[in-house]
């Protein structure tokens, strides 16, 4: 049985990128050169709020007219890279309190690309200030954040795309399609998805003072305080459970929301999980080392694992989900998809595609992700046309809330013992557990509020 794989010609005949594009049609060319350009803020201008902004401004008209970070010295080096990209000659008004950025009032859409813990609060505010909202996942810190930010897009009738952009990723698009959707699976009845990348700083640092640029109070908002121990960006924040939620909040997110969207699931049935730190002990980490949970649903476990030590169960897929049917089984990641059926047939092969061609500013741009790069101009695209036409993007808010509570039940299963969750969203409570329930909303430090799904 020979292996065929899809070169970049067949890939522009039948890939997932035409049909992204074809879903589009004339629409997504009206988009691209629309004559009124969108007037967009950029909340968090570290490395891949920028990433998120130079991939919009790739694909559409744009006039970035404000910018928000508490560090003097990314606001100032993000604004300088603008200047050089957009066509208006006016440079982009810059701030360190996004609460004066939104009280302009002048913004079509604002993108934010902060800490898990600023992600609700920026959100509602946004949406209230009358702008569509373009959000990092997870879009919570808290289960009960995500239930406010559903309420606030609908109560305030505005799009938000999460940016779980797996659904928007041209080789998974194609398996979806052409492997998933078409049966070749059979029945679906086990799935597994998993992350060893060694990605958990976990170092000392000694605590210093705060530097003259960086509004350490401002960053920090409602999230407990911790001492000064050097600047927090990219990965450093990443590893306190009291601006995010480990690695299980950061990457299995991805990997759940894209098999929810391939299998078409909601919310699981029941939720457990176990873990802990129990090889990394050094260092002042307190995010999980070793973790396992399962999401059940009927006649269907989608399992995950993660270990930021040892080595991946598949070195092609060290950050992946499997889905395992009676027919087939199809393995997927950010970098290639694989699928070999059951008996009869011909296994299936397909690479990340990148676009250096048509953009070979991606080559020049200071840590891009360039396997992501596609992926996140066709989100854009998708985001821009529900705004356009109203209806939900491809990862609206909804569906991120689901991924992302998900991933925090598990957490939170983790936290009392491992025992199974039962989540219910119209009642916002775990089912026969007070103890749980009681965790679903974090603590906020004063004089920050947290916001109530009721009073958006």
């Amino acid at each position: 049985m020979e292996q065929f794989y899809i070169n970049r010609r067949n890939f522009l005949k039948s890939s997932g990128a035409s049909i992204a594009w074809s879903a589009l049609g004339a629409r997504g060319l009206d988009l691209m050169f629309q004559d009124t350009p969108w007037r967009v803020g950029l909340i968090g201008t570290g490395w891949y709020g920028k990433n998120d902004l130079f991939r919009l401004m790739q694909v559409a008209p744009v006039e970035v007219v404000s910018l928000c970070d508490p560090d003097q010295n990314l606001l100032s080096e993000a604004a300088k890279l603008v200047i050089q990209r957009q066509k208006s000659t006016i440079p982009p008004r810059l701030y360190n309190d996004y609460r004066k950025m939104l009280a302009e009032g002048d913004l079509d859409i604002v993108i934010i690309v902060t800490p898990d813990h600023w992600h609700a609060l920026q959100t509602i505010d946004a949406l209230k200030a009358g702008a569509h909202v373009y959000i990092q996942k997870p879009i919570s810190v808290d289960v009960l954040e995500g239930e406010a930010m559903v309420a606030a897009a609908r109560k305030y009738n505005r799009v938000v795309q999460v940016g779980t952009q797996r659904k928007s990723t041209p080789h998974l698009i194609h398996a979806k399609k052409h492997i998933v959707d078409t049966g070749l699976l059979g029945k679906v009845s086990h799935v597994e998805m998993c992350c060893y990348f060694h990605m958990r700083a976990n170092g000392k640092p000694e605590v210093q003072e705060v530097p003259d640029f960086f509004d350490y109070e401002m960053w920090t908002g409602p999230a407990p305080f911790r001492p000064y121990d050097g600047l927090p960006h990219t990965r450093w924040w990443r590893t306190f459970m009291e601006y995010g939620n480990g690695i299980m909040g950061d990457m299995c997110v991805h990997m759940l929301d894209t098999v929810r969207w391939m299998l078409q699931l909601g919310w699981p049935k029941r939720i457990s999980s176990t873990g802990g730190i129990y090889v990394q002990k050094d260092g002042k980490s307190n995010i999980a080392d070793t973790q396992s949970a399962v999401f059940e649903y009927d006649e269907l476990n989608c399992v995950w694992q993660h270990r930021s030590w040892g080595t991946p169960a598949n070195p092609d897929y060290p950050w992946s989900f499997t889905l395992y049917g009676d027919k087939g089984t199809l393995w997927g990641s950010t970098m290639q998809y694989d699928f070999v059926p059951h008996g009869d047939g011909d296994p299936v092969h397909m690479d990340v595609v990148y676009e250096k061609e048509k953009y070979p500013e991606d080559l020049t741009e200071d840590l891009i992700e360039l396997n992501a790069a596609p992926a996140t101009r066709l989100h854009m695209l998708n985001f821009l046309d529900s705004i356009k036409h109203n209806n939900l993007p491809v990862s609206d808010i909804e569906d991120g809330h689901i991924s992302t509570a998900s991933c925090i039940l598990a957490n939170i299963s983790m936290g009392v013992g491992g025992r199974p969750l039962i989540y219910n969203p119209e009642s916002r409570i775990v089912e026969g557990d007070p103890e749980a329930t009681e965790l679903l909303a974090r603590k906020y430090r004063g004089p920050w509020e947290h916001p109530d799904p009721d009073n958006v």
